[in-house]
């Protein structure tokens, strides 16, 4: 099966910080990869270039075969890849239910032309999304935050939002950074528990998580990332007994 994900000789700089240095690997498709490395390993910034937030990198990056490197955001989650992130802010004087109806995939009512004119026809499209919506916020149990502005859910409720409009977007991979960060453990689990059925389902995740125990848990392979390039690969436990990966991530000497 060819990867869904190429990613060739990364490298992108920062003044005189390199970080990117070469990065190059591929992920699998209907799987979680989980992606580790310790602080400064260049994980979220290769996830920001892969997306095209950050322009100018130097090197290769192909989806589901077809070059995207240069490609801006929008184009690249055209294409079925999005990334959530690591601070889920949103806009603040939108509400839970307006946030999840703005990430609708083509939603033709955006241009002045369609709006005057699609009818009948733009009015079931608006209601299928609004279903869509609704039915997201059931999933991801924020119904009862419908109307309340972005600012004021907690930390592990922005996290949910970010993967629902996430997955609104009709994606068929995924880039999720640290959306366990700042959760409290209920929702840690919650989420955790999302994520297997998002996989279940049939789209791919790259996850980057500096919790261990939830690599272990979700991932079905993973990719070890140090000094702005690939390390290693395999599975959790042939990563975590892999010297290379003691040494560089888990600050294990060598004897």
């Amino acid at each position: 099966m060819a990867p869904q994900l190429e990613i060739a000789d990364l490298t992108i700089h920062f003044g005189g910080v390199r970080a990117l240095d070469g990065a190059s690997f591929q992920v699998n498709s209907g799987i979680t990869t989980g992606l580790i490395g310790p602080n400064g390993a260049g994980k979220t910034t290769l996830f920001n270039c892969v997306s095209g937030l950050i322009p100018g990198a130097a090197g290769l990056v192909k989806f589901r075969g077809r070059n995207i490197s240069g490609d801006r955001p929008e184009a690249i989650t055209r294409a079925g890849l999005i990334r959530s992130f690591q601070l889920a802010r949103g806009c603040e004087n939108m509400t839970v239910f307006e946030h999840l109806m703005l990430y609708g995939p083509r939603q033709r009512g955006e241009g002045l032309v369609q709006a005057f004119l699609g009818g009948r026809r733009l009015r079931d499209e608006e209601e299928a999304l609004r279903q869509d919506a609704l039915d997201m916020a059931r999933r991801l149990r924020l119904s009862h935050v419908l109307d309340n502005l972005v600012t004021h859910l907690s930390g592990g409720q922005k996290k949910l939002l970010e993967i629902g409009r996430v997955l609104l977007a009709k994606p068929s991979m995924i880039l999720l950074d640290e959306p366990m960060a700042g959760v409290n453990p209920t929702l840690v689990q919650e989420i955790a528990d999302h994520l297997a059925q998002i996989r279940d389902s049939g789209i791919s995740i790259v996850l980057i998580e500096h919790e261990m125990e939830l690599i272990e848990r979700l991932c079905d392979e993973v990719i070890v990332m140090a000094n702005g390039r690939f390390l290693t690969r395999g599975t959790f436990a042939e990563v975590a007994a892999n010297r290379d990966v003691q040494e560089s991530y888990l600050g294990v000497r060598r004897q």
